[in-house]
């Protein structure tokens, strides 16, 4: 019973112009993990809850639950590390069809399909991301030159993995300021909001159509409407690894993959998502941790 319960936990912070919050960490759940990777374990932080933690790391309560053997909710508490059990993503290539992607995964085409909610005639689109949660793809033969190649290999693999765990972290201390994205009222700042919310950004209130702004130059990581209650969002992936975000937009003017200038305009101000007045939701990133954009800013 418990499960049902999470699952209908919904939450609305009343702003002014009846617009809402949104909690930051759904923004990471959803799209952070993607583009940088979910750790193995997370620790459980005051506030969590099932529901928040499976959110967070794109995982089902249900896998969250069978992962870590919980049989109650009340078993969680402040400090336990939980195992994650991310998705990793395929990207479908010529020719393949659910069922190539499930035999090379070792799973059922069928339950490829309810995961990525692709239903009949299942037709599947070159270069889409197919979720395949915990699967990895099914060794094949291995002769003995195969064997003497991974042994040549292996060093070189471990230092790329070292590498790349080390250049993973960011220091919160940035010599450049981020420029305003947009030009307005704070009607709510960053940390707690409520009852156990949090707002990982700040919301700006400004007139709809108003110019938005990047707050540096960077690459566009995410733009599109895919993540409920932040409407029409954009993530920006900076140089040195901080991370801003742009939501509730009424345009978005620039693409996935786009290289933005600092100050380039990159979309109008809107009312998208969970929020009923126009304003900008604008969160700043650390890498993966959430700083208060006041600090970073002019």
């Amino acid at each position: 019973m418990f499960k049902k319960r999470v699952l209908t936990l919904i939450f609305c912070v009343g702003l002014t112009g009846c617009a809402s919050v949104n909690n930051g960490i759904q923004l990471v759940g959803s799209y952070y993990n993607k583009i940088f990777g979910a750790p193995e374990t997370v620790q459980v932080k005051k506030g969590d809850t099932l529901y928040s933690i499976a959110k967070r790391y794109d995982m089902t309560i249900a896998d969250l639950i069978e992962l870590n053997g919980i049989s109650s909710p009340n078993q969680l508490y402040v400090g336990q590390v939980l195992r994650i059990n991310s998705n990793k993503y395929y990207t479908v290539k010529r020719g393949d069809t659910l069922a190539s992607i499930a035999r090379k995964y070792g799973t059922s085409w069928q339950s490829l399909a309810q995961k990525n909610n692709i239903r009949s005639p299942y037709a599947l689109n070159v270069g889409q991301k197919i979720a395949v949660t915990g699967a990895a793809p099914k060794a094949q033969t291995t002769t003995s030159r195969q064997v003497t190649n991974k042994a040549q290999t292996t060093n070189t693999v471990s230092k790329a993995k070292t590498t790349a765990s080390s250049s993973a972290y960011v220091s919160t201390k940035r010599s450049a300021k981020f420029v305003w994205p947009v030009s307005g009222r704070v009607i709510s700042s960053f940390g707690a909001v409520g009852k156990g919310l949090k707002n990982d950004g700040i919301n700006i209130s400004a007139p709809l159509g108003t110019t938005v702004k990047a707050g540096d130059k960077g690459t566009v990581a995410y733009a599109g409407n895919g993540l409920k209650g932040f409407g029409n969002l954009i993530l920006i992936k900076h140089p040195d690894g901080y991370i801003t975000a742009y939501a509730h937009n009424d345009k978005i003017l620039v693409k996935k993959g786009q290289n933005v200038a600092r100050g380039e305009k990159i979309a109008t101000v809107g009312k998208t998502g969970g929020v009923s007045a126009p304003q900008l939701h604008f969160e700043v990133r650390a890498g993966k941790k959430a700083v208060n954009p006041r600090n970073y800013l002019p």
